[in-house]
């Protein structure tokens, strides 16, 4: 059934199609129809920074930024979902077209900037939602706010989602905003971590509740730059860091219609640097610190390699778009399926 609907959708252009499925898996779970497309994963319990999570398979941030459509993706098996990325106010991201399809190497490249209805419109998306499951929302900067200031839009977004969010997700990592990047290294990530330590500390004594944070990293690294990523995120006292975002790298496409365009690239092409760049972090932080690995699940044995390379959840994205729900229910049965699982 999804194959034939993906035949349709694929006919259209990527952002039309994005937008139309987005629609349609929005009110499929306003009518609480979507359980009935695909089969219900098992239940594969884990927990995580302290979170209980039904089943260890999530769907990435950038699929839903606005967090239309979050009862239509959980009634699809995910066991957790993350929406966003979303900044202070609302913005319309870089110019069309900005999604392109490499089919042929199950892989996206998107230059999409961080479009989205801001902070304001998510919460309301989410208080309309009635998912009680683990949500994830996903922080960022907007496009015109210098990067020396950048830490400015985080905390006002971690501030306005705190009490909306099961864990909230640190954006440094995308290629598609100026500057963006450079607050993974040195004095700015440093500056950026323990600013919001201090502020989550004090948004958790006002809740008494504390909320995880975790930071989202790029493929792009040398090993050395990953583990000083890693020292300073378990220095800060952050909770999880999910390895990894979209790649610059076009290895693996090469000579492929629409390889050279701008962007970050996901799909199939990027799971080996982002496997990699989990046993970097799994190598440093020696079970101190959980990873969320994303990047390149396109079977359920590829969560399953993440889980082997240390992760202790996995997130997909343009797996899901290639393959559709039946690959939520193939990584989590390849996860329960591990040895000693």
């Amino acid at each position: 059934m999804y194959n034939l609907a993906r035949q349709l959708l694929f006919k259209l252009s990527p952002e039309t199609s994005h937008d139309l499925s987005l629609d349609l898996i929005g009110a499929g779970g306003r009518l609480g129809l979507n359980g009935l497309l695909t089969k219900a994963p098992a239940r594969s319990p884990v927990t995580v920074m302290g979170l209980q999570f039904p089943n260890p398979v999530g769907l990435a941030a950038g699929l839903d930024k606005n967090g239309a459509a979050i009862d239509g993706f959980a009634q699809l098996g995910f066991g957790f979902v993350e929406i966003g990325t979303v900044t202070p106010r609302p913005q319309p991201g870089n110019p069309k077209p900005r999604i392109f399809r490499l089919p042929e190497a199950e892989a996206i490249i998107n230059r999409m900037g961080f479009n989205n209805l801001g902070v304001d419109n998510l919460i309301n998306r989410v208080r309309a939602s009635s998912y009680k499951g683990v949500l994830g929302i996903n922080i960022g900067k907007n496009f015109d706010t210098p990067v020396e200031r950048a830490v400015d839009d985080y905390l006002i977004c971690l501030d306005k989602v705190y009490t909306h969010a099961s864990y909230i997700t640190v954006n440094v990592s995308s290629p598609n905003t100026p500057g963006l990047r450079s607050l993974q290294f040195g004095d700015s990530l440093k500056q950026l971590l323990d600013a919001l330590a201090v502020r989550r500390e004090e948004l958790a004594l006002a809740h008494n509740k504390r909320v995880p944070l975790a930071i989202k990293i790029a493929p792009d690294m040398t090993d050395e730059e990953t583990a000083l990523v890693a020292a300073a995120l378990l220095e800060s006292g952050m909770d999880a860091v999910i390895a990894t975002n979209t790649t610059l790298s076009r290895e693996g496409v090469e000579g492929l219609a629409h390889a050279d365009e701008a962007g970050g690239l996901s799909g199939a092409p990027v799971r080996e640097k982002s496997t990699n760049t989990v046993k970097v972090l799994a190598g440093e932080m020696a079970g101190r610190m959980p990873i969320i690995a994303a990047g390149g699940i396109t079977e359920g044995r590829h969560a399953a390699e993440k889980i082997a390379a240390g992760a202790s959840l996995v997130q997909i994205y343009s797996g899901f778009i290639y393959k559709g729900p039946a690959l939520i229910r193939e990584s989590v049965d390849a996860i329960a399926a591990m040895p000693g699982r």
